[in-house]
């Protein structure tokens, strides 16, 4: 199994003639914007998909902190009809950020679409877009959307098999997808009591909620019925979901919670744990590995990763901490976990 993260590429086309078994694929990437109307918010990610087992493969999005992935670039598609999965990076995140699970995705089988979300990526970050927080969810949508429209595209994909998967702030995007209704004046309260809380630091650096206008739109139902799998690696918000909401979901969940106890880890007994105890019965399957750290979602990281980080800004060398050989272990069991949870549905 390949691993890691990070950097950019092209144009594809569908090959012709023969399918291949899933054990014979390389992957496949590509850059990828969403041609929509929606052209106040421009939305573009990377593509992958399962390519012919003799593609020429090279390193990709690699630098000094990130270890690349070695994929196809530009290479032909092999015909046939794959599960989509979308994934939603955390705060402050980007689309090459899941790189090591699209890179095994493709591998696999699937076709993956990979956002960056205007606002809330790493080099979008205007402020009126991060204030638009409902629209991360109707960026998933929009993304689903483009992929079945698409007259390349929609030939490689199985509409009866659409998943997405969500990190962090991602995780909260999922949560939204599958029916999780944002209940703001419950989250004024926990903010009230204490402003310390996560989410609430979150409120105020992007002002959500602030006019009866903008806690309407994000009080709404955001859920999209296509997607037939959801799930929420490390989710950060729980708290901002009304009960009543999550009780009610009914579309099959994986959520992953991350315990160990490094810098930027969250309190999971307010966020995966809170999730499933709300959850119904039997809808979700949860995972809790002790080894999992929050950012051992991210790709893997360089043996001189921490102290360029650092160097660049003080604190970001946490998003690296043990994140050599023991974040490939990880990603080993999350993307075997993730591989078993699509396939059952």
């Amino acid at each position: 199994m390949k691993h890691t993260l990070h950097m950019l590429a092209l144009a594809f086309s569908i090959g012709t003639g023969h399918t291949a078994s899933a054990d014979t694929f390389q992957t496949g990437m590509r850059n990828i914007a969403i041609k929509d109307g929606n052209t106040e918010r421009p939305l573009e990610g990377i593509l992958w998909y399962p390519a012919e087992a003799d593609a020429a493969v090279s390193k990709q999005h690699s630098n000094a902190v990130w270890i690349g992935v070695e994929a196809a670039k530009d290479a032909d598609a092999v015909a046939g009809s794959y599960p989509l999965v979308v994934l939603s990076h955390g705060m402050y995140g980007n689309a090459r950020n899941q790189n090591w699970l699209a890179d095994e995705l493709g591998q696999e089988g699937y076709v993956a679409l990979s956002l960056n979300h205007p606002g809330t990526s790493t080099w979008l970050r205007d402020p009126d877009h991060a204030r638009e927080l409902w629209e991360r969810p109707k960026d998933v949508s929009r993304a689903i959307d483009f992929a079945l429209s698409d007259s390349e595209l929609s030939a490689l994909i199985n509409p009866e098999r659409i998943f997405m998967a969500g990190h962090s702030l991602g995780g909260m995007t999922a949560v939204q997808l599958a029916g999780g209704r944002q209940d703001l004046a419950q989250t004024d309260t926990i903010c009230a009591a204490d402003p310390s809380e996560l989410i609430c630091s979150i409120i105020e650096l992007w002002q959500l909620g602030k006019t009866p206008e903008d806690r309407a739109e994000m009080a709404k139902d955001l859920s999209d019925p296509r997607l037939k799998g959801i799930a929420v690696l490390d989710l950060g918000g729980t708290q901002t979901f009304s009960a009543e909401s999550l009780g009610a979901i009914d579309t099959p969940m994986f959520v992953l919670g991350a315990p160990k106890d490094v810098q930027g880890s969250l309190n999971l007994d307010v966020e995966s744990r809170a999730l499933m105890a709300q959850l119904p019965s039997g809808i979700a399957s949860y995972l809790e590995p002790a080894t999992l750290a929050h950012f051992d979602m991210l790709g893997t990281c360089s043996d001189i990763a921490i102290p360029i980080l650092e160097e660049e800004a003080k604190g970001d060398g946490m998003i690296c901490i043990d994140g050599t050989g023991e974040r490939v272990a990880d990603h080993t069991i999350v993307a075997d976990a993730l591989l078993a949870f699509f396939a059952q549905q």
